[in-house]
């Protein structure tokens, strides 16, 4: 069986940097940090107290007011990228084949936000069952990617895909596969994440995987630092439309890129922690070249899941030059989370736009936040520190992992 190529078509973001793509972009390459005092509930008693919010998000800009009270942050967050990417890549309801077009969406965490609000108003009642009839709906991991069908009117293939932090990049790989099988011509895939809250914050802070740095917020994220402390919370959604070569071209549409290949591995190691010499990052990125066809000297950038925990970025590492020895010296790496925090299940999606991005633009966005070496990492690697770099992007790799030992490589190429 000949296997279809694949391209992407059409993005959306929603982000922490701005909530449009071209202001995700411009605050990527400017090096602008997302993380500020947290302003959508009092965390005053809280060990963190800051994080990257989408800032003055206001869904009835984007959705009818009945509408948008009926769904969670997260989906409304969903359905403005899907739009985005609808527009961007030129397609309507008008002009698509429903029957061949999904969607293929992913979350780590899903309806939190109202999960909290229906049960802390239940254990504060008298114990009469009085629960909204959206609430289930509301908070289930399953229900953007419904949402997004019925808004668009796509009857292809359509499901929801949790992988924790792993999410949305194994979505996308879904989605890239389903298309270059045969399975559907146009797929809008992607990830939404909204959690920051009194449960999300205090969730984490229990495990102590959260920066306390709250004198120096936009400082906090700091991936590769000797300093590091733990992961920013973020929030926010991207969207990638796939679509198969040839019904592209014959439609005439802009083509960013092409998905080259992905790869999907467990460590089968911790429930958080990941394994100590990156045995299960090794294996996806080895896995991601191998679907790709590719040789490790032909990958130019890594954006890297550099959450910035003293564990993460050491094994993440010491995986990067397991898998491409000698040439890991000529790549540039970059961890976009110390702009716009870890946004969870969406971090996927965002991370695949930046890639998508720099392979478009030869640019490769900084690793922001870099004060002090950490004798623990090859000084020889470049993790693009500070400040954007331009150079030729040939093809660029997105590395995602989760709690369970989920993790996830991407991907994309120049299209020829």
């Amino acid at each position: 069986m000949q296997l279809k190529r694949v391209v992407v078509t059409g993005i959306g973001a929603l982000t922490p940097l701005g909530k449009t793509p071209d202001a995700y972009w411009e605050g990527l390459i400017n090096g602008v940090s997302g993380a500020d005092f947290i302003t959508q509930f009092d965390c005053s008693k809280f060990k963190t107290r800051f994080a990257c919010e989408v800032k003055d998000f206001d869904p009835t800009h984007y959705l009818d007011r009945k509408e948008a009270r009926k769904i969670d942050r997260f989906t409304q967050f969903a359905l403005v990228v899907s739009d985005q990417a609808m527009q961007d890549a030129g397609l309507s309801k008008a002009t698509i084949n429903a029957d061949r077009a999904g969607v293929i969406f992913a979350s780590g965490i899903g309806g939190l936000i109202t999960f909290q609000e229906e049960v802390s108003a239940f254990a504060l009642g008298d114990g009469t069952p009085r629960f909204n009839p959206f609430f289930i709906p509301k908070m289930i991991l399953d229900i953007a990617a419904g949402q997004i069908s019925m808004r668009h009117g796509l009857r292809g293939p359509n499901f929801a895909v949790v992988s924790a932090c792993a999410s949305s990049t194994n979505a996308i790989i879904d989605a890239y596969d389903n298309i270059r099988l045969g399975k559907a011509d146009i797929i809008l895939s992607g990830g939404s994440e909204a959690v920051v809250s009194a449960a999300g914050l205090g969730g984490f802070n229990a495990m102590k995987a959260l920066s306390e740095r709250n004198d120096d917020p936009a400082t906090a994220s700091r991936p590769f630092d000797k300093d590091r402390d733990g992961f920013v919370m973020g929030e926010g959604a991207g969207m990638l439309i796939l679509e198969e070569l040839e019904h592209a071209l014959a439609r005439g549409a802009r083509i960013y890129c092409e998905i080259g290949g992905g790869g999907a591995t467990a460590d089968a190691h911790h429930i958080t922690a990941p394994h100590p010499e990156g045995l299960g990052a090794t294996n996806v990125m080895k896995a991601a070249l191998a679907d790709a066809g590719l040789q490790p000297s032909d990958i130019d950038y890594i954006n890297v899941h550099g959450t910035s925990t003293p564990l993460g970025d050491i094994a993440e590492t010491k995986a990067i030059l397991n898998v491409f020895g000698e040439h890991a010296y000529q790549l540039n790496i970059s961890s976009t989370k110390s702009m716009t925090g870890h946004c969870l299940g969406a971090a996927g999606a965002l991370e695949a736009i930046a890639c998508v991005l720099a392979v478009r633009n030869d640019v490769v966005p900084p690793t922001i936040n870099h004060f002090t070496d950490d004798p623990e990492l090859d000084a020889r690697l470049n993790f693009t520190f500070n400040k954007a770099q331009q150079r030729t992007v040939r093809a660029a790799l997105s590395n995602t992992f989760g709690f369970g030992g989920h993790n996830a490589s991407l991907i994309v190429k120049k299209y020829s």
